[in-house]
C-alpha cells in the first residue's frame, strides 16, 4: 500500500473516531496528478500541496486547509469545498463545475480561466434574498 493510501485510510478511521485514526496531514506534499476522486478529505490539511492536474473531483475537503495550495489544472468537478481554506491557492484553469465553494475563504485565490460554471458559492437563502433585493 503506497503511503498516499495508509494517509488516507487513517483519516478515513479519523473521521469516525476510530482506533489507528490519524487527521491526515499532507501539507506541502507533492501529489500533481494524483487520482483522489471521490476522496473524504474533510479537515484534511493539505496547505502548501502541490496538487496540479489532480482529479479531486467530487472530493469532499469539507473544512480542508488548502491555504496556499497548487490547485492549477486540478478538476474539482463537483467536489464539496464548502468552508474550506482555499486563501492564496492557485486555481489557474481549473475545472469547478458544480463544486460547492459555500463559505470557502477564497481571498487572494487565483481563478484565472478557471470553469466556475454551476459552482455554487452562496446559500439558496443569501440567493433568494439577493433577488429579493433586486441585487441579481
Amino acid at each position: 500500500m503506497s503511503e498516499l493510501a495508509v494517509i488516507l485510510q487513517k483519516h478515513w478511521l479519523w473521521l469516525r473516531s476510530e482506533e489507528g485514526g490519524e487527521r491526515a496531514d499532507l501539507r506541502g506534499a507533492l501529489l500533481r496528478g494524483v487520482n483522489l476522486r471521490y476522496a473524504e478529505l474533510i479537515r484534511a490539511r493539505l496547505s502548501h500541496a502541490d496538487l496540479s492536474g489532480a482529479d479531486l473531483s467530487h472530493a469532499d475537503l469539507y473544512y480542508a486547509d488548502l491555504h496556499e495550495a497548487k490547485l492549477n489544472y486540478a478538476d474539482l468537478h463537483g467536489a464539496y469545498l464548502r468552508r474550506a481554506d482555499l486563501r492564496g491557492a492557485d486555481l489557474h484553469m481549473a475545472n469547478l463545475i458544480e463544486a460547492d465553494l459555500i463559505e470557502a475563504d477564497l481571498r487572494g485565490t487565483d481563478l484565472t480561466e478557471a470553469n466556475l460554471n454551476g459552482a455554487r458559492t452562496e446559500t439558496e437563502e443569501e440567493a433568494q434574498n439577493e433577488a429579493r433585493n433586486g441585487r441579481d
